[in-house]
Formats: structure tokens, sequence, C-alpha cells
């Protein structure tokens, strides 16, 4: 499968997704970590993929996504943005809305 058929793929089927370094419970990079705590402090399930472990998608992504750095958040098929724009959103309590809103969305 092509690099860019994964990640559509991967946004299409997940309604909460985050792209990030490392894994929630073991981040590794600051940004990435803040990011999925945010995510984590919604309490709904989200996936998330490791560019770390994906170099294609690593080197694919921001191109795709007209957006260059990492973590991104994906919610309902849409770039929601990185870490700050997450925290920004966590911060005003806009972030666990649109989450439940997803989450209902897809049950």
């Amino acid at each position: 499968m092509e690099t860019l058929d994964k990640i559509k793929e991967q946004i299409s089927e997940n309604t909460i997704l985050l792209y990030m370094k490392g894994s929630p419970k073991l981040p590794s990079c600051g940004f990435s970590a803040q990011a999925s705590q945010a995510l984590m402090k919604c309490g709904q399930p989200f996936a998330y993929v490791d560019i770390l472990l994906n170099a294609d998608i690593r080197a694919t992504l921001p191109e795709y996504a007209q957006w260059p750095t990492f973590p991104q958040l994906w919610v309902n098929g849409e770039l929601v943005g990185g870490c700050d724009i997450i925290l920004e959103m966590f911060q005003q309590g806009e972030l666990q809305p649109l989450i439940n809103d997803a989450v209902a969305k897809a049950k």
C-alpha cells in the first residue's frame, strides 16, 4: 500500500487520531506528551500512530496535511492542529466537546 493511501485509510478509519512521537503512555517529545495528555483528559479512546516507527508517514503526512510539525490531531477526518492548538482548545473548554461529539457521531 502506498504511504498516502495508508495515511488516508488511518484518518478515515479512526474517529480521533493523533500522529505523535512515541505513544500516549511513553511519548518521545514534550509536544507529543502535552497533546496526548490533553486528549487523555477528555476521557475518550483515541488512536495514535508513532511517527518515529513510521518514517514513511513522518515524511509524507506534513505535505498531505499542509501542516509541517508533529503532533497532529485528526478528528472526523479533519486536521484540528498541533500541540499549541490542542492545548489552547483544551484550556478554553473546546477540545472535550469536539471529542465527545465525534465519538457520539461515530456510534
